[in-house]
């Protein structure tokens, strides 16, 4: 059977507030109340539709919009810049300065930001890091934030604490977890993420679906040179497991500043070499759905991966995410410095209508595209740690 390759996806330009290729349009149906009607553009890619922004005022009402007309529904809340990992893609060994503590948002100040962003149509939201599981009494803040009414409720981790709190963390209602993972090679997970055992991060694995925190996704960062020639390994291991593993091109967000863009293993390479060994075929609907992974599944039944090909084909177009960092800064894309805080409103007596308006600005003034692939791009200040993934 032939391999199957990523579908085309539209372009970005370059980040911040400089000028960026056109997006696709959203899948939302065009014509909702307060949502901009897509415009076909000449010129755009064979397969993807462009947009161009509508010349109308910020909407004060209906769901949260930019002026591409994608519709914002998911929620990245990072509660800690602080790790017990040190991986070699993310965060330098020794030297990084952490937030002090009272900067961070405490939980009452988490759980009312993520509450005006349900009443703005945020149905799902993703506990990120840093490493979540390091922020003390991180239990009860997902108790607080399931207590919220989100439809998804997630949490991504390292897995190095998920076996002792994977039970309590489901009872507290968190539905699912991502667990990152390089390597199945003992020493070379040690290697790529200088502390850590993998042993560890699989039992957390096993802990997690016996409490019920199922699917799983497993996220591999891939590093030419460094883990690219475990892809039939780690296909393999999604097939004798059942946890959907996703492939994840290296992004320019490292605190040590050594992304380069020969580093990036590609998307495709990953999906024809799965192919030609097991052939693919995408999963039915994977194309209508705002996840950043291109999914695929085994022919044969024998389950399914997915590659997050954030570089090489840029889903910007779709993009239907904001980010809260742990000091309380909404971000409207990985590669921008555009922030606004809503820590500083929440802390000078603002109310819940000044939040929202915080979300709507923020959504507002979104870019067509993150840029990484444009001449000139910088990278943004803040490493993934700091943002939160």
């Amino acid at each position: 059977m032939t391999s199957v390759t990523p579908q085309e996806r539209a372009p970005g330009g370059p980040g911040g507030q400089r000028k960026r290729e056109p997006a696709r349009p959203t899948r939302e149906p065009p014509g909702r109340a307060g949502v901009p009607t897509p415009v076909v553009l000449s010129g755009s890619r064979a397969g993807g539709l462009a947009q161009r922004p509508v010349d109308t005022a910020m909407p004060s009402a209906g769901p949260l919009v930019d002026t591409f007309g994608r519709v914002h529904d998911d929620l990245r809340i990072s509660v800690t810049d602080r790790c017990n990992l040190r991986c070699v893609y993310c965060m330098p060994e020794e030297g990084l300065t952490f937030l002090p503590r009272a900067e961070l948002l405490d939980f009452e100040e988490i759980v009312r930001a993520a509450a005006v962003a349900h009443r703005l149509g945020v149905r799902s939201v993703r506990i990120t890091g840093g490493e979540p599981l390091v922020r003390r009494d991180i239990v009860d803040l997902v108790r607080m934030l399931a207590a919220v009414g989100f439809a998804d409720l997630s949490l991504t981790t390292n897995g190095m604490g998920l076996a002792t709190l994977a039970r309590p963390l489901a009872d507290a209602g968190l539905q699912r977890v991502n667990v990152s993972c390089d390597s199945l090679q003992a020493d070379r997970y040690a290697r790529l993420r200088r502390r850590g055992d993998l042993h560890r991060v699989l039992a957390g694995m096993a802990a997690a679906e016996e409490a019920g925190l199922a699917p799983m996704k497993v996220n591999v960062v891939l590093l030419p040179g460094e883990n690219d020639d475990e892809i039939l390994a780690f296909a393999d291991f999604a097939r004798r497991t059942g946890r959907i593993v996703r492939f994840i091109e290296y992004m320019p967000l490292d605190a040590d500043g050594a992304w380069q863009p020969d580093r990036v293993v590609e998307g495709a390479r990953v999906v024809a070499e799965i192919s030609a060994r097991w052939p693919l075929e995408e999963v039915p609907g994977s194309k209508v759905d705002h996840a950043p992974a291109e999914r695929f599944r085994f022919v044969d039944g024998g389950g399914e991966i997915g590659v997050v090909s954030s570089v090489t084909q840029p889903f910007c177009g779709t993009c239907n995410r904001l980010r809260l960092t742990a000091d309380g800064s909404l971000r409207n894309c990985l590669f921008s410095d555009d922030e606004l805080s809503v820590r500083d409103v929440m802390r000078s007596g603002g109310s819940d209508e000044d939040l929202a308006t915080v979300f709507r600005r923020s959504v507002w003034g979104k870019a067509a595209g993150h840029g990484i692939n444009a001449p000139g791009f910088v990278p943004p200040v803040r490493s993934m740690s700091m943002i939160g993934g």
